[in-house]
This record gives C-alpha cells, sequence and structure tokens, in this order.
C-alpha cells in the first residue's frame, strides 16, 4: 500500500495535535463499558462513571480552567440516566465544536446471547429490569440508545471479546490517536457459520478457495500455520484475490482519511473461521503494513476464542 500522507478534513476522534480530550464510553449494559473506563483510567484519564448529561459541559468547562490541569477526560453515559439520556445528542454535538478539544464516543455492545450470559453470570438486574425482563429491557435499551449509537466514532462489538480483550482493543485505539495515528485499521478473520462481526465495514468472502480442512494433515491445524499457508499458495486465484483487494484497498483507505473515518474493520470470512480466512488475513495485514496515518490491528475471532 502507498505511504501517502493524507490530510484530514474532519475534527472527529483523537489527535496528538490537541492537548485537550473528552472520550465519552456508552453502549449497552453488560457490554463493557466499566472495564474500558478502567482501561481510560489506567492511560491517565480523569474519570467519571455514570455522569448526568446535563453535567457533562460543566465537566468540560472545569477541565479548562488552568488551575486543574485536566487535559484528558472521559465518562460514561448510558440508560441509568433515565430522561436525562435524550438530552445527550445535543449535548455531544456541542463539545464536537469546542475549540482546541477533541470529543471521542465509543460505544460498546454484544449480542443478546452473550448479554444474557453476563448477567446471569453477575447476577447483577438489568438497569431497567424492575420493570421488564432482561430480554425485554435489552430491546428496550437498543431503542433508547440507538440515535447515540449512531453518533458513534468507534463501536466495538465484545460477544467474543474478554475482560482482558476489551481493555486492550479500547487502550490500543485511545494510544493510537494519541500519537497521531489517524485511522485504526483492523483486519479481522472470522468464519460464517459463527455471524458476521457486527464492526465490519468492508467484508470479503474467500470461501471460494479451496478448503484446508477436507486436508486430513491439515485439518487440526489454522491458517497461522505455515503449512496451510503454503497450500493456499499453490492456487492462482490465492495470489490473484491478494493482489486485488491490496489494490482496492490502496485506492479506499485514503478516501475514508479525507472523510474523516477513525476506525476500518476489513473482514474477511470463510465457513469456519480457522484456515482460511485466518490465512489470507495474515496475509492481508502483510501487505497494509507501513501506510503512513495508519494504525494496523489484526484479529482471529474464531480462534481466539478456542
Amino acid at each position: 500500500m502507498a505511504k501517502k500522507r493524507v490530510s484530514r478534513k474532519s475534527s472527529s476522534g483523537l489527535s496528538g495535535s490537541t492537548s485537550r480530550q473528552f472520550v465519552v464510553v456508552t453502549g449497552l449494559s453488560g457490554s463493557g463499558k466499566s472495564q474500558a473506563i478502567k482501561a481510560l483510567e489506567d492511560l491517565g484519564y480523569f474519570c467519571v462513571d455514570n455522569l448526568p448529561t446535563t453535567l457533562i459541559l460543566t465537566l468540560n468547562a472545569l477541565s479548562r480552567r488552568p488551575e486543574t490541569e485536566i487535559s484528558k477526560v472521559a465518562t460514561v453515559v448510558d440508560v441509568r440516566e433515565g430522561k436525562l439520556l435524550a438530552q445527550f445528542p445535543r449535548v455531544f454535538r456541542r463539545l464536537k465544536t469546542e475549540r482546541d478539544l477533541k470529543a471521542t464516543l465509543i460505544f460498546l455492545e454484544a449480542n443478546d446471547a452473550a448479554l444474557i450470559r453476563r448477567f446471569s453470570e453477575t447476577r447483577r438486574p438489568h438497569p431497567l429490569g424492575n420493570r421488564l425482563s432482561i430480554v425485554d429491557g435489552l430491546e428496550e435499551e437498543r431503542k433508547q440508545l440507538d440515535a447515540i449509537r449512531q453518533m458513534a466514532d468507534e463501536i466495538i462489538d465484545t460477544s467474543k471479546m474478554t475482560v482482558h480483550d476489551i481493555r486492550q482493543h479500547v487502550m490500543a485505539s485511545v494510544r493510537a490517536k494519541a500519537s497521531g495515528v489517524d485511522m485504526v485499521v483492523t483486519v479481522l478473520s472470522f468464519g460464517f457459520k459463527h455471524g458476521l462481526p457486527l464492526d465490519s465495514d468492508l467484508v470479503f468472502d474467500v470461501r471460494f478457495l479451496p478448503n484446508p480442512y477436507f486436508v486430513e494433515h491439515l485439518r487440526l491445524k489454522t491458517g497461522k500455520h505455515r503449512s496451510v499457508s503454503n497450500y493456499l499458495k499453490k492456487f492462482p486465484e490465492t495470489q490473484g484475490f491478494l493482489d486485488r483487494v491490496t489494490e482496492l484497498l490502496s485506492f479506499l483507505v485514503p478516501q475514508y482519511l479525507n472523510e474523516g473515518k477513525s476506525y476500518l474493520t476489513i473482514a474477511i470470512g470463510c465457513t469456519g473461521g480457522r484456515h482460511r480466512s485466518v490465512s489470507i488475513a495474515e496475509a492481508l495485514s502483510k501487505k497494509l503494513a507501513g501506510a503512513e496515518g495508519v494504525q494496523l490491528k489484526l484479529r482471529h475471532r474464531d480462534i481466539e476464542a478456542d
């Protein structure tokens, strides 16, 4: 990929060129917001959990005072606010217009099965559970948060993430922006039989490639093994696919940068997410490595979950 530096027209996201940063963490109950805010605290952010929306601008004003010396602020906003939540979009848009401030909205979510399991494990009630079941509560919560979700700078699906994964993902994303990286590009392998990744921006289906699963000595290995990669390299369509996708991304990534996109997830899928998608994702990430202004991340969803 060409290493051309692309100027940003948008002011969204975190940037090393701006001294003041304000991160709002929001999302579904049970999706990992508490872990995200702890990660930000570890990065030196002044963190406030469950701050009423009406006080967000007040907190920002206080952080501007010279005597406070607070340049990095983070807070959690969610349905615990009740009716005050409806004011959040207007308040956040106001933050976005603040001079010398980078306001970033991170939205965490997960599928219902993962959320219900977490509520069961922790034995904690859903915030709306005093009048609704967990299932109905989640449905109502999604409706209440829909407008906020659409404003998010980054949406993180934590369905298959551990507590450690959530912390690392948030810390890596925030560090990238603080160091002047314009966009975090994640190459993500997955299996269609386990579901499409909810946070994917671009999806490529590699099920047309010969399947190493049907080769006996490769079946128990993954696409990270050299023998699996060598097997796939024998077929000309493998290199043809990589060349064409690399050329497409060489065009698309600068366009996304110009539009101010902060995060791009490129999902590569095969049937089970263990062989073809993993090998192709590994190869593609090497081809994309080194692009200026981009931090590259590689994830293998359905073998990391094992």
